[in-house]
């Protein structure tokens, strides 16, 4: 007898199996490749901060050049309504940022490490990345370009406070000086390497918060102080409140990087990375009460309606004082403008890298940061309108990521039961962000018309 010919089934089985290990294969080769990309992507390569860095992470992300124009805000808005928005924004984004810390790991075994991760559990992969990305972008950009404007518009006034006015240079030059520090420290991998340059923007900012108060009390109340409003007519009035808005907005631009700060913080199931995170934006915050309310309040009391958009300008005397303060204005803006680009960076390298397959290399990164760095300095210097962008881009892009759509996605995903405490918080922070969002945009864009008249681009 023969020995009997092995099956089709039979024969069928090792292919089978080959077939399984070279898929597992596939994944485990696919798998590898995501951990060496997310290795080297700025935000998820490095997790090994704590509680004070998110201090001063946060303090640098929201105290920034928007400070400064507070005074001018409480001119537009009035003491009554000033005072009322100010504590009101500064509650409501407390509340809203709390809710993006909680949301960060809500779901067990992951981490919501982008705002747009977030955005997509919320309402899904390709809704919740066009919600979301669209207005981070606007907003973290919007936010490079002011830096830009608001840097090269400080180092001109120090040049022309110690040239005493002479020999005049345009400010195209300076945002081109304030550009070549951007050029430098763009190639800083990751959050974890911007460390120090935050600690020293959010001293910085502390520094020139306390000394724009300070000075104010100093000079004292100017002889012609008026508080009421500039505008001639009722129209105008109104153009300059809703600008006001959107400054105040623009004051509060933190939440647009706080799940990619929180990213950063090392996390397991006994020691969430939302405790030392909250403990951060605590002091955080209360370093913003200190920043915010003291400039707003004694600087619009000691210069009335007559305020400049920057109080800076304002402050003419002592000369070295004055000239302390807005280098350290510069200082800060400089870090302030790598904290907001880092998550841009990480968009525009996660796209070259995962969809058009770069290899991740420094070659890469080197390209791609000095584009960006480029095109944000060359927008700053056609629309340098330092007043009008706040407005605009307060009202426009900060409003939704910062007053009301932490509050959406909350609802989307938490679903408290209707009429709830929970429910009513949220949809009035929801109602009053969606109006804000309408209405500053509108006084901004105003703003920047009125200005462009006068001004002569690439002249």
């Amino acid at each position: 007898m023969g020995t009997q010919a092995p099956t089709d089934e039979n024969s069928s089985i090792p292919s089978n199996m080959e077939e399984q290990s070279e898929k597992q294969s596939q994944i485990d080769e696919k798998l590898e490749r995501q951990k060496q990309i997310d290795a080297w992507l700025p935000i998820t390569s490095s997790r090994n901060a704590n509680w004070w860095h998110s201090a001063f992470h946060n303090v640098n992300s929201m105290v920034g050049v928007g400070v400064l124009s507070l005074p001018y805000a409480m001119a537009n808005l009035g003491w009554g309504p000033g005072v009322v928005i100010l504590v009101l924004s500064w509650v409501i984004t407390l509340f809203t940022l709390w809710q993006m810390v909680e949301m960060h790991e809500m779901v067990p075994g992951k981490r919501f490490d982008r705002y747009h991760e977030l955005g997509q559990h919320a309402f899904g992969e390709k809704l919740g990345l066009w919600i979301v990305v669209p207005q981070q972008l606007v907003c973290e950009v919007g936010v490079d370009i002011v830096y830009m404007v608001a840097g090269g518009k400080t180092l001109q006034k120090v040049h022309s406070i110690v040239r005493k006015g002479q020999n005049p240079i345009k400010l195209t030059y300076f945002i081109m000086i304030y550009a070549s520090a951007q050029f430098v420290l763009a190639h800083l991998p990751n959050f974890g390497s911007i460390a120090g340059v935050s600690l020293t923007a959010a001293v910085m900012c502390l520094s020139y918060s306390t000394i724009a108060w300070t000075a104010s009390v100093h000079k004292g109340v100017q002889a012609d102080v008026e508080y009421g409003y500039t505008a001639h007519n009722a129209s105008g009035t109104i153009f300059n409140f809703l600008t006001a808005l959107g400054n105040v907005a623009f004051a509060y631009a933190g939440h647009n990087v706080v799940l990619e700060i929180q990213a950063t913080v090392p996390s397991s199931p006994g020691k969430p990375s939302k405790k030392p995170m909250w403990r951060g934006v605590l002091i955080a915050y209360t370093v913003v009460a200190l920043c915010y309310f003291p400039v707003a309040l004694i600087g619009f009391y000691t210069f009335g309606n007559k305020v400049e958009d920057n109080i800076l300008i304002s402050l003419e005397k002592p000369a070295w004082l004055v000239i302390t303060a807005n280098m350290f204005v510069v200082i800060h803006i400089i870090g302030g403008y790598q904290l907001f680009a880092m998550p841009v960076f990480d968009m525009i390298e996660t796209v070259l890298v995962k969809k058009l397959h770069f290899r991740p290399t420094r070659t890469l990164r080197f390209i791609s940061r000095n584009v960006y760095v480029a095109l944000t300095m060359f927008v700053g210097i056609s629309f340098p309108f330092f007043g009008g962008l706040l407005g605009f881009f307060g009202g426009f892009a900060f409003s939704p990521t910062t007053y009301f759509l932490p509050c959406v996605i909350w609802l989307a995903i938490k679903k408290p039961r209707k009429f709830s405490l929970s429910w009513f918080i949220n949809w009035i922070c929801i109602t009053l962000g969606v109006l804000l969002m309408i209405l500053s945009p509108i006084g901004g864009l105003r703003h920047i018309i009125l200005e462009a008249k006068d001004y002569h681009f690439y002249n």
